[in-house]
């Protein structure tokens, strides 16, 4: 995983920087490598970032001719990419792969891209983004269940917390206080600044080997739902999040109750709160206690976002999902220095969501 932060490489270099980390890690040549899987957004077209044939320039960047396939699904990019990768049949080590460069233009341009992993003729004509339809979303569950705005401010002080001791997070020694969060301006709802990720440019990747390592993945889930948020059953909770954790448990042959450490795509404070329930780790409308008993904090029983999160280590869509990848592996290796968990965990889970809940993957790694 690369630094994220706003540093202006082109999204390749980010990619690339990765992939040499991954290589490292493994003990590997690219010449090993016999297929990429790799996962991108048209990058917030800067103009010289708008490249359509990116397997093409992966293939002369790394000097191979092995299969490169893309895989785009916004913000869940890097979970689908390596879902996709796990299913592939017939070689011996994959590299999954993204590299984004998301802040590279006025913001209305970058806002016009995020933007179109929302339904543009209905939503978006009725003044939908991303933070106003997963405000309305909270407003549901707010005024369904017992929780308050003090929930999400938690949340947002916990992983901006984390994201203190992450050297590779944007919010390394940046140190948020309660005070702040409760200060900062509304931008929809009871949303404030402080309830929405930061956007950054970055990249991450991870190597699949048929060899024996000691970290195997034990869990694997996909699973979409309905674009049009106001379409759903229950608007208050993520039904695609429910299925994919579903089948992910089901293959691994565990529980929610035997994970370890959690990294949960907190696209919005509200995401990581509702997702406490859609992952099995709380019953409906109970998400709140595990953030009010410090369940989730860095020193608690079920350690969620120890990386910072998408809200601190900041969130360049396609990247992402390996991100989370690449913290829990870490996790599961004791490498993570300040933040560790401790006891080292043995077992964990990544979430990854793209959209509002419209496709979200579910991964579970074990230590061997």
């Amino acid at each position: 995983m690369t630094k994220f932060d706003y540093s202006q490489k082109p999204w390749w270099k980010f990619a690339f920087e990765a992939a040499m980390e991954a290589l490292e890690d493994a003990k590997m040549r690219i010449s090993q490598i016999d297929c990429i899987v790799f996962t991108g957004m048209e990058s917030c077209d800067g103009f010289f970032e708008h490249q359509t044939h990116k397997t093409s320039l992966l293939s002369d960047l790394f000097k191979t001719h092995v299969p490169i396939i893309e895989v785009p699904a916004v913000c869940a990019g890097g979970g689908v990419a390596f879902w996709t990768a796990l299913r592939l049949k017939g070689f011996e080590n994959i590299l999954v792969l993204s590299g984004e460069k998301l802040v590279d233009n006025q913001s209305a341009i970058t806002t016009h891209w995020i933007s179109s992993a929302i339904e543009r003729e209905i939503e978006q004509t009725e003044g939908l983004n991303f933070p106003m339809q997963n405000a309305l979303i909270w407003e549901q569950y707010k005024r369904k269940y017992e929780a308050s705005h003090e929930d999400l401010e938690l949340i947002s002080l916990k992983n901006h917390q984390n994201a203190t001791l992450n050297e590779k997070a944007y919010f390394y020694k940046r140190p948020v206080t309660l005070e702040q969060i409760k200060s900062a301006p509304k931008i929809a709802g009871d949303f404030t600044i402080y309830d929405c990720s930061l956007s950054v440019n970055g990249g991450a990747a991870v190597i699949l080997s048929q060899e024996k390592t000691d970290i195997q993945v034990i869990g694997s889930g996909l699973a979409t739902d309905y674009l049009l948020t106001f379409g759903r059953e229950d608007p208050t909770h993520f039904l695609a999040t429910k299925l994919a954790a579903e089948k992910a448990f089901k293959e691994a042959k565990i529980s929610p109750k035997e994970i370890q450490v959690v990294e949960i795509h907190d696209a919005f404070t509200s995401v990581e709160l509702i997702s406490y329930e859609d992952l099995g780790f709380a019953p409906e409308g109970k998400g709140p206690e595990l953030i009010r008993k410090g369940t989730v904090n860095l020193d608690g029983k079920l350690p969620v976002n120890p990386s910072g999160g998408l809200k601190a280590k900041g969130h360049p869509i396609s990247p992402t999902g390996l991100a989370q990848i690449y913290e829990i592996v870490n996790q599961l290796r004791g490498k993570c220095g300040e933040r560790q968990v401790k006891p080292i965990p043995k077992i964990g889970l990544c979430h990854n969501v793209g959209g509002a809940g419209g496709s979200v993957t579910v991964h579970i790694f074990k230590k061997v």
